[in-house]
């Protein structure tokens, strides 16, 4: 965004005015534009990218406006600031640094965007902690008494955890191994106690994941994990087998008390909630190994290829950030319920919360002028078969018109002998609440159901009111082909690059979040805010 010679505020450009006018006139509803079946919407609204498919066609739009949403696109010069990412030009320019995440997972390139210093740097790092992973998984990492390792926890918040958590409880059933890695955030003493009672010191390792080594509560949590450690007879001088540090500064930490070789670099251009990659998804490289760490980072990669390559109008998390904004600007849905059908994805959903809102929840643009348009919509969800039991009443007959996400899986598994019933009945409530939503059901043909199911006159017309429904909302269905290192990878990029592409349509910078630090600043001021220290 540096490289823009003038800002020009999004509402005054020719593709969005041309939008607020496609917007303000009647549009057919989902009922019609699905009945049709135009092949060529049809096809318009179809995308494909390393495994993963985005089927937009239950969006509220047509040809037109679809067309204008890429015009927007280009007016707002969305790729070169995408280049310029690319480039390590400071793009997080309210802290003057690069947001170099796609370096993480760019592999080794002949001429990097990003330069071979960074590229080298990267690859040394990547290789000493999946060094460090493997070390653990194969029982060569032992405690102070000589036992190997069999529990890893891992202390961080924000970026140092939702990431990783959400990963580990994805993939981690699928290839089970002689360590568990647990998580505690939470500075809250229950949550690191109830971690901690049933493991046995001897055999615990730490991870404390701070970018700054200065995150309050992840030290808070980490001077009881030493107390802990202690109390079990492990002394202080014995524990430094017991602890390892990822942080992008290594000093605080070995003054803390880990040591060099067992701390884990990343850099200040690293945003947190974009660390996966990093040293960062340790626990994920001890949970999955060396080859699902590098299968999930290739991923990844091929989303950056495919963003950097792609015409367009095929551009997959360009079209997700398209038809967000249409949603939020033009048709003034507030927030986005994000649904979704695999239990193991039960951690997306606050790991996606983070991505977006903490990065476009801002509400001024990047010249410092006051932001004259929605932003980033409140981020919220769970898992689609529970939530039908609980929010999607609200979604079918509330009072506000929501988008909604589904995340789908193509191929299941399974792990049951009924495993194949299961996912059927997943992949049915998926299609089937879409489906509702979009088409609704109108007066006629609730009282010709309800007639159907023979009701007399006046029942049905006591009735119908009641189980009418509005339909008309609009949702993408995403699908992953597989849950497994390189899909999950994939479906993450794609996230991170929707966010990008947003900030640009909005023109707000997507990599700060002042709005965490005044918070934090003023518990580190109340008495004994900085307890940790003791």
């Amino acid at each position: 965004m540096s490289h823009t010679p003038v800002f020009i505020p999004p509402q005054r450009r020719r593709a969005w005015q041309s939008l607020q006018a496609l917007a303000d006139q009647p549009r057919p509803h989902l009922r019609t534009l699905l009945a049709a079946a135009d092949p060529e919407r049809t096809a318009a609204l179809q995308f494909h990218a390393a495994g993963l498919t985005l089927d937009a066609t239950r969006q509220a739009i047509t040809l037109p406006i679809w067309h204008t949403l890429l015009a927007l696109a280009q007016e707002s010069d969305v790729q070169a600031h995408i280049e310029a990412m690319w480039r390590g030009e400071p793009v997080n320019a309210t802290e003057g640094r690069a947001a170099l995440h796609v370096a993480l997972r760019g592999g080794p390139l002949a001429d990097p965007p990003w330069g071979q210093t960074i590229q080298s740097e990267v690859r040394a790092e990547l290789a000493r902690f999946l060094d460090t992973a493997e070390r653990i998984r194969d029982g060569q990492w032992r405690g102070s008494d000589g036992q190997p390792v069999r529990h890893v926890v891992n202390l961080g918040i924000g970026g140092s955890d939702l990431g990783p958590r959400m990963a580990v409880r994805a993939l981690a059933p699928e290839r089970p191994g002689p360590v568990r890695v647990h998580f505690v955030s939470n500075v809250d003493a229950h949550a690191l106690h109830d971690v901690l009672q049933p493991l046995d010191p001897r055999q615990t390792l730490f991870i404390v994941q701070s970018k700054t080594f200065t995150t309050q509560e992840t030290l808070t949590l980490a001077a009881s994990a030493r107390r802990w450690l202690a109390d079990a007879g492990i002394a202080e001088a014995a524990q430094q087998p017991h602890w390892i540090a990822v942080t992008a500064h290594p000093e605080r930490a070995q003054a803390w008390g880990v040591p060099a070789a067992q701390i884990h670099r990343f850099w200040d251009w690293v945003g947190g909630r974009y660390s996966l990659w990093s040293a960062i998804g340790l626990p994920l490289a001890i949970a999955i190994g060396r080859t699902g760490f590098e299968q999930l980072l290739a991923g990844g990669h091929a989303v950056d290829e495919h963003v950097r390559h792609a015409p367009r109008a095929r551009n997959l998390p360009l079209a997700l950030a398209l038809l967000g904004v249409w949603n939020r600007n033009f048709l003034r849905c507030p927030t986005l319920a994000v649904a979704v059908y695999s239990a193991r994805l039960d951690g997306w959903v606050p790991f996606q919360q983070q991505l977006e809102m903490e990065s476009n929840g801002k509400s001024v643009h990047v010249d410092g002028s006051a932001v004259a348009v929605d932003t980033c919509p409140i981020v919220w969800g769970g898992l689609g078969n529970d939530g039908q039991h609980a929010y999607f009443q609200l979604l079918h007959q509330g009072t506000h018109r929501i988008a909604v996400d589904f995340i789908g899986v193509q191929d299941l598994g399974e792990p049951l002998p009924l495993g194949s019933a299961h996912a059927r009945v997943v992949r049915n409530n998926l299609l089937a609440q879409a489906q509702a939503l979009a088409e609704g059901r109108d007066e006629a043909a609730t009282a010709a159901a309800l007639r159907a199911e023979g009701l007399d006159d006046a029942s049905v017309a006591r009735l119908t009111p009641h189980r009418t429904y509005r339909g008309d909302v609009p949702s993408n269905l995403i699908w992953l082909s597989r849950l497994d290192p390189y899909h999950l990878g994939a479906l993450i990029a794609a996230h991170e690059h929707k966010v990008f592409y947003q900030a640009v349509l909005w023109g707000i910078h997507p990599f700060d979040q002042w709005g965490v630090e005044l918070g934090k600043t003023l518990a580190q001021q109340r008495p004994g805010g900085d307890a940790h220290r003791h």
